[in-house]
């Protein structure tokens, strides 16, 4: 400090520096013995919230905020319904995750696994129920929400038996088998005042999402083709998956759909024709009930084609491609669990380029899990109600009946838009 300079008052720091100033105005001391820290590396704490300033050079993105998780106690409680590879591997772990929710009680056939699973999670035995006894998640005021990651036949039984004792309802994709069971667990959580939402994970996650603004910025021009692949290989049987009266389908409701639900989220508008064809290999035992692969092509009101294709009989690629009248996205692995990217090719001066857009990822279990504990907390539709399921149903419906019938199917268009607001 030049010797005829007059030395920092407490107010010109705060003014002058921010949050910077209010760091050290509030005595970020720091360790004893030890020089203070600085403001920058301090922080401090604004309307709640502990703040840094930023670090970086200007040249360099600012660094992302601290987490802001609510403490235990005002999360949402959720039971987990079902223990098997979904809950296990995506669902419970992303609760670490989580800002506003948390596991509080767990329904499971197998006792034994709830048991071992409850201690993993810190869940008491108390809370620890058998699918017969379902109904005891009622007495339980740590519980307001139900995630269910049971089998898809099993969806509407859960729902409304979840809506009957009170409780909020976040549900695995597909919503259900049936259009019309799709209506009566909408029916049944409008009449019991819970809020329902079906967990396409995609829509909230991080890549998926900027794709959709690049699409719905125009800055491409407009989207005139859609390419969505889903394939994976399946092992042998017995498994759900091929039970017609568990699955509802094979890879269509089951991987199909976030090929559809992808075409419909990305170019916000809904199909108006479909036309399909199913291919199954001769004497697979595995697919006696349902189908191995499914191909099927959308039409949009605006002209826009989508180009889908799903099957349980081929090595995994989960890519998706946007083809927009002045450039096209790619994502490699956009139905993925983690590992997006995202490609943007246009032209750049008289050459085209390809541009890799690097995006800070989140697990996307958790994002929809907070999502709806939001919504459970403040009174608002979630982004992907059950309306928004009951829409891709009607749409599979009409594709299997166009690959039965190997016509185009025509579609309506929905009375009001089954999407809610965006997340925040």
């Amino acid at each position: 400090m030049p010797a005829d300079s007059d030395p920092p008052t407490r107010r010109g720091l705060i003014r002058a520096g921010g949050l910077a100033g209010a760091a050290i105005a509030t005595g970020a001391a720091g360790v004893p013995g030890y020089p203070p820290p600085s403001p920058i590396d301090a922080g401090g704490v604004t309307d709640g919230k502990v703040e840094f300033p930023n670090w970086r050079s200007p040249v360099e993105p600012p660094g992302g905020a601290p987490p802001q998780p609510l403490p235990p106690g005002e999360r949402i409680g959720f039971a987990i319904i079902a223990l098997g590879r979904i809950a296990l591997e995506e669902v419970l772990p992303a609760f670490a995750e989580c800002r506003s929710a948390r596991p509080v009680a767990l329904v499971s056939g197998s006792p034994e696994k709830a048991r071992l699973v409850a201690a993993q999670y810190g869940i008491p035995e108390t809370a620890v129920h058998g699918y017969e006894d379902f109904e005891r998640l009622r007495d339980n005021p740590a519980v307001q929400a139900v995630y269910i990651a049971l089998p898809n036949a099993m969806h509407h039984e859960f729902t409304l038996r979840a809506a009957a004792i009170g409780k909020h309802v976040l549900t695995e994709k597909p919503m259900a088998n049936s259009a019309r069971e799709c209506r009566e667990m909408i029916a049944a959580c409008a009449e019991a005042k819970v809020r329902l939402m079906v967990a396409y994970r995609c829509q909230y996650e991080p890549y998926n999402r900027a794709a959709r603004a690049l699409v719905q910025g125009g800055r491409l021009g407009r989207l005139r083709f859609i390419e969505a692949t889903n394939l994976q290989a399946n092992g042998p049987g017995p498994q759900w998956r091929y039970s017609k009266r568990l699955a509802g389908g094979g890879a269509l409701p089951d991987i199909g759909l976030y090929c559809l639900n992808s075409a419909r989220f990305m170019s916000g508008e809904e199909p108006e024709e479909v036309f399909a064809t199913i291919a199954t290999p001769p004497g697979d035992e595995r697919f006696r009930e349902v189908e191995e692969s499914v191909s099927f092509l959308l039409r949009f009101p605006s002209g826009l084609v989508a180009n889908c294709l799903s099957s349980y009989g081929a090595f995994q690629s989960k890519s998706l491609r946007l083809h927009m009248e002045a450039g096209g996205i790619e994502m490699p692995d956009a139905f993925a669990y983690r590992g997006q990217r995202l490609v943007v090719e246009r032209r750049e001066g008289q050459s085209p380029a390809r541009e890799e857009r690097l995006i800070r990822p989140r697990n996307q279990f958790a994002l929809e899990i907070d999502h709806f504990a939001a919504c459970v907390r403040d009174g608002r539709v979630p982004h992907t109600p059950g309306e928004e399921g009951l829409q891709d149903q009607i749409i599979m419906e009409a594709i299997y009946r166009s690959a039965a019938e190997r016509v185009p199917v025509r579609l309506e268009q929905p009375a009001k838009p089954p999407r809610g607001p965006e997340p925040a």
